[in-house]
């Protein structure tokens, strides 16, 4: 398991390659990876997001161990960046290796449903008019529920 919070890019073509190392067990491996959008009313130039070292690492760490245990996981990967984002860059990449397909798709979605709803991060959406700071939404919270 590899969970990496980070202020560099990341190749994700490079990270698929480490992660899926030709262990004959997995069956299935499934990937996502969330690019900054434009989602302000007004234009969008670039976000800030915030984390508290060791913090946010340890609050990963707890999902990704739930998802291990409750899908039987071989493996699981996730990168979240923070720091100055620009539209169109890469935020953040989730994978998760099975034995069989519905384990991985299962466990990357519980995965991303916590992380957009529960990792400790802190989205500021600035525009030329200023800044705002992301709520949360409540799609992204009634997501939770079917994990429970």
């Amino acid at each position: 398991m590899r969970i990496s919070v980070q202020l560099k890019d990341f190749d994700i073509g490079k990270e698929l390659k480490l992660f899926n190392n030709g262990d004959t067990n997995i069956g299935a491996v499934v990937s996502f990876h969330g690019i900054v959008r434009n989602n302000s009313e007004k234009s969008l130039m670039h976000m800030d997001i915030e984390q508290y070292p060791g913090m946010t690492q340890k609050a990963i760490s707890n999902y990704v161990e739930m998802a291990v245990e409750r899908w039987s996981l071989y493996d699981a990967l996730v990168i979240h960046r923070h720091g100055k984002l620009l539209l169109g860059d890469r935020i953040m990449m989730v994978a998760t290796a099975a034995r069989h397909r519905r384990d991985a798709f299962q466990s990357a979605e519980f995965l991303m449903d916590y992380l957009k709803s529960r990792a400790p991060f802190w989205k500021k959406e600035v525009t030329k008019d200023g800044y705002q700071w992301v709520k949360s939404v409540l799609d992204d919270e009634s997501a939770l529920e079917r994990w429970r």
